[in-house]
């Protein structure tokens, strides 16, 4: 670290404990803002059942008897709706707990029969009666994620990643996994499972183009970890709603908190893990990792989601089931899986950093070869878009970095729904991920770069169906991480000293704990302390194994062939929903105390000069390489031949500053199929390595990338193909009618540059110098 650098993390740390004040009383007023608005609703609500007209003695009684009935068969009708989720629950467990697919399948692979055997198998998804897929279309595979819960969430229901793909014609294959993993199995290994994966589906679609990857939260780094590991063995890579970049968060006013990205340092790091997982005889409990998602939202996990079920349980029951099948299926994960999560993610952060990490695998994200989109919520208190993008940063120097290695990353922001909603929300569904399965069909036409994805509604067509445009707008990679990054990043800086702590507690663990609680665990006591985990009983306690609620169904059947139901309208019922809505609130509040208390906690921690200097380095980034990047560039001005004149001529003639359409991509797309012999020979990622490296000397030596263009076409037979394609081009009705000015005259003088030959005439490169750019 250099002394201008250390001076810089003394001053953060100095200013630190002001910072944190400011950042929590901001936290603090919306806090109360936010309940003091919930009382007003519930005060409102409550006055409005109060306003009624005057009753008489008989009306009032008549009501009151109404609302009694009503509450006690929503009761019966409510504990039996939890009834059946036990069974479901425990039937669930008998079948092995399957994936909860809303769509039939036929096993392709099972990985528990490979060398190196892992619980993970992959799906073939069978379409629906009226869906017709093409094989020789582009496959997708989704990942779903293995953080507690088993898998389906990608096919939840029929408006799902699954669903819209298979609509639009795709072959789907899914990867799932078993509860139970396989002895000795770790993430390298499943890394190397899913490889094997692709590779199959490759052979099943030999004529179809390279599979498309969608990864859901934590499939979402596993299968960058896949795409980094073989870049040439897949296609476009979708992550939604994945944590890469895990020491980010959002300070940001407005956005959605995340308590989450503090837990580890103030539990102390790695080590709670580890002990949990040695408690379990080596095994750890997905159910623990589904606790800490209900603790983010202790409303809606102790009242709201129960309270929503009661008030309309007549039509809400089917709804909570079908959820509650993959909400209450707990999967289980090896010591070593949990622990490399733990140290090389969640608190070391290492695995993308620019060092190979102690005891790791360093995965170069930078290998990567296909486009990168990136979908992430400003509603998500688990991955919060910051989490989500700035691992950019941390892999790429600048964007002349990313432009020149060919890569295209394309940003999608939702902007209010939850974590569970990125992936199950049919309305996501239906306009966020149909739209990513429209770009996926041209995307790798697009030129390299960083753009945000825009999703514009039109109106409905008239079916009534909902019409969108999509649009790509570029960014720059330092504009984006200023933007986005309240404090400049400066606030990760504790993360690292919290990085040391938790390695320190580590080390304290393994080497006085950890072989007394081992000793002391068995398989009988894992089994013992699963069965009785607070989230497993209470399935297990409200089902037909417990013989007090016999009566149950039963009871359930009368009511319903007797059902009398109270209208909301019913004052009672308003007081009902405002005394809930005061309920809701004041956990909420709760939370949100709790939430500022733990981020201000952390930092006072981590943040100051001791813990900061005890780091002894910065968070880890690579060196900017804008300028040799750009040297490197320009020093190959003249080289490249035909591909490098025809890769700068459509940049000079791109349009800039202006949105892209997907419609204009498609157009490159289609142009290029329709042109293919005057086009060179070359692959997608050679075509935007050619177009990264041409844009770059293009935007910093303008005069020189057009007074050089003939050299790169002295072989008179590339320059008579040059012409002959921008002639072509030209004349085409889809070009031409859509150019500017600006592009027409460019292009005029593209043809006379090119058509003087190496020795182009003075004025024309005068007049270059003129062009607006």
């Amino acid at each position: 670290m250099s002394v201008n650098e250390s001076d810089a993390q003394l001053a953060d740390a100095w200013k630190m404990p002001a910072k944190v004040r400011e950042v929590f009383a901001e936290k603090m007023q919306r806090a109360t803002e936010a309940f003091n608005e919930h009382i007003r609703k519930a005060q409102s609500v409550y006055i409005k059942a109060l306003s009624t007209q005057p009753m008489s003695p008989w009306d009032l009684w008549q009501t009151q008897y109404e609302y009694t009935v009503d509450l006690a068969q929503r009761s019966v009708l409510f504990w039996d709706t939890l009834r059946q989720r036990g069974n479901n629950w425990i039937e669930h467990q008998r079948a092995g707990e399957p994936p909860v697919l809303h769509f039939d399948y036929e096993m392709v692979m099972d990985a528990r029969k490979f060398e190196r055997p892992v619980n993970y198998a992959i799906l073939k998804i069978i379409p629906p009666p009226g869906v017709t897929v093409d094989p020789k279309r582009r496959p997708y595979i989704i990942i779903d994620p293995r953080a507690g819960h088993g898998p389906g969430v990608g096919g939840f229901k029929d408006d799902s990643e699954v669903g819209v793909a298979l609509r639009d014609g795709h072959p789907v294959y899914f990867v799932m996994f078993f509860p139970m993993p396989e002895p000795g199995q770790t993430i390298l290994d499943v890394c190397a499972a899913e490889e094997r994966f692709v590779r199959k589906v490759r052979e099943l679609h030999p004529d179809s183009p390279k599979p498309v990857i969608v990864g859901n939260c934590q499939g979402g780094w596993a299968a960058m970890m896949l795409a980094a590991e073989d870049p040439e063995l897949i296609g476009p890579v979708v992550v939604v709603g994945a944590p890469m970049s895990y020491w980010s968060g959002a300070w940001e006013t407005g956005q959605a908190p995340n308590p989450m990205r503090y837990a580890g340092g103030l539990l102390g790091g790695s080590w709670l893990a580890s002990f949990t997982a040695d408690v379990g005889n080596g095994i750890f409990d997905g159910a623990y990792l589904v606790e800490n998602f209900e603790y983010l939202n202790p409303a809606n996990s102790l009242w709201d989601k129960y309270y929503h079920l009661f008030a309309d349980v007549d039509t809400e029951s089917p709804r909570f089931l079908d959820f509650e099948r993959w909400w209450g299926a707990y999967y289980l994960l090896n010591r070593q899986e949990m622990d490399w999560i733990v140290q090389q993610l969640f608190v070391g952060n290492k695995v993308w950093s620019v060092e190979k990490p102690s005891g790791g695998k360093l995965f170069d994200l930078r290998r990567i070869q296909t486009p990168i989109i990136l979908f992430a919520s400003m509603g998500d208190n688990i991955t919060p878009p910051q989490q989500a993008f700035n691992w950019v940063a941390d892999v790429y120097g600048s964007t002349e970095e990313i432009k020149a290695r060919g890569q295209t990353i394309i940003g999608l922001v939702q902007g209010h729904v939850g974590h569970l909603g990125i992936f199950v929300s049919g309305n996501v569904a239906k306009k966020e991920h149909a739209s990513i399965v429209s770009v996926l069909k041209s995307v790798e036409a697009l030129p390299p770069g960083l753009y945000a994805m825009k999703i514009n509604t039109l109106p409905k067509d008239e079916s009534g169906k909902d019409r969108y445009e999509i649009e790509f707008e570029e960014h720059r990679l330092e504009d984006i991480v200023e933007r986005i990054n309240r404090f400049g990043r400066r606030d990760e800086r504790p993360f690292q000293a919290a990085a040391v702590s938790a390695e320190f507690n580590q080390r304290l663990y393994e080497a006085f704990l950890q072989a007394i609680v081992q000793r002391m665990s068995n398989d009988w006591t894992a089994k013992l302390a699963r069965f009785f985990h607070p989230l497993r009983v209470q399935h297990w306690a409200l089902s037909d194994k417990n013989p007090w609620l016999a009566w149950l169904g039963g009871a359930a059947a009368v009511v319903k062939a007797n059902r009398h139901a109270a209208g909301n309208e019913q004052p009672l019922r308003q007081m009902e929903q405002a005394m809930s809505e005061l309920i809701s609130a004041s956990l909420d509040y709760y939370r949100d105390v709790r939430d500022a208390v733990s981020a201000a906690a952390f930092f006072l921690m981590y943040g100051n000069i001791f813990s900061i200097q005890l780091a002894k380095q910065p968070v880890s980034v690579p060196a900017p390489e804008e300028v040799s990047v750009i040297e490197d560039a320009l020093r190959s001005i003249t080289e490249g031949g035909y591909a490098a004149a025809v890769a700068r001529a459509g940049f000079l003639l791109h349009r800039k500053g202006v949105p892209l359409p997907l419609g204009r991509v498609e157009l490159i797309e289609e142009i290029l199929q329709e042109y293919v012999d005057l086009f060179p020979a070359w692959t997608p990622l050679e075509r935007r390595l050619n177009i990264g490296k041409q844009e770059i000397i293009c935007r910093h030596a303008p005069e020189k990338a057009l007074e050089t263009l003939p050299v790169l076409l002295s072989d008179p037979t590339d320059r008579d193909r040059f012409l002959t394609l921008v002639d072509k081009l030209l004349a085409d009705p889809r070009v031409n009618e859509s150019l500017t000015p600006e592009q027409a005259k460019m292009a005029k003088r593209i043809r006379k540059l090119c058509e003087a030959g190496v020795s182009a005439p003075a004025v024309l490169r005068s007049e270059t110098a003129s062009v607006g750019r």
